[in-house]
């Protein structure tokens, strides 16, 4: 391999739906005009930055367990294909390429999955990206699919899920997180940071948080079964870290049933 970077691939536009809408314009604009400071760790999306690494050490665990019994390895995606939902700049997808996947990243934004491919293609990685509806997209199936704080944005949360659920393999994983509509969730993420600049205005809206509770039904009903689950939890000495604390935000693993 030469020094110079693998071009990444063009940001792909998507055609009408052909069934259920599940982006919301405005939340799509909302996050389309941050898109400029995705990767500022102190910039607008400081707090994602914050979060990566503490998703990052739970899928990493998932993956082991779910496909090498808890051997750990330097890549252990090799050879698999990755479906990032909701990938904003691609905070996510890049560490994903790294740990091996081939990997795909949509989002609901243009503008963000124009950046992400920018930076996708300065760092050397070779990552799809692609913008538009999820179910108007052809994508084909995944081993991994991950979905990480998009589910309270979107309008239709069935038929989301259910289009997560259509592009995994039949021995694939899902991992996926949204925060819990707790009184504690409205007061810290909602009445506090965004209150005080650390999260910007507008991103969060309590009422369409999903409940643990609320989250298995929705898998149900498009078929998986939820396995692993923990909470993403904040403290002023840990910061955030998985916790057994629910109430503030959780990630969990989901799978079609053997």
């Amino acid at each position: 391999m030469t020094d110079a970077t693998i071009p990444a691939a063009p940001v792909q536009p998507s055609v009408p739906p052909p069934g259920p809408v599940t982006i919301r314009a405005g939340e799509a604009a909302h996050f389309g005009r941050l898109a400029a400071e995705w990767w500022d760790p102190e910039g607008s999306s400081a707090m994602l930055h914050r979060l990566n690494p503490v998703r990052l050490k739970f899928l990493r665990d998932a993956i082991d367990m779910h496909w090498a019994g808890d051997i750990e390895t330097r890549r252990p995606l090799a050879g698999r294909t990755v479906l990032d939902v909701g990938c904003g700049a691609g905070l996510l997808a890049e560490p994903l390429a790294r740990l091996g996947g081939k990997v795909t990243g949509i989002d609901a934004a243009p503008e963000n999955a124009k950046v992400a491919a920018l930076h996708a293609e300065g760092s050397g990685l070779d990552i799809r990206y692609m913008a538009g509806e999820l179910g108007a997209l052809d994508l084909g199936t995944f081993d991994l699919i991950t979905c990480m704080e998009v589910l309270e944005h979107v309008a239709d949360k069935p038929a989301f899920i259910s289009q997560l659920a259509l592009r995994l393999k039949p021995d694939g994983l899902l991992v996926l997180s949204t925060p819990n509509r707790t009184t504690r969730s409205r007061i810290l993420m909602v009445e506090g940071a965004e209150a005080i600049g650390m999260i910007p205005r507008g991103t969060h809206h309590w009422e369409d948080f999903v409940t643990p509770d609320e989250l298995d039904d929705l898998l149900s009903d498009a078929g998986l079964v939820r396995g692993q689950q923990q909470g993403v939890a904040f403290s002023p000495t840990k910061g955030l870290h998985l916790s057994d604390d629910l109430s503030l935000d959780y990630i969990v693993t989901a799978r079609v049933p053997a």
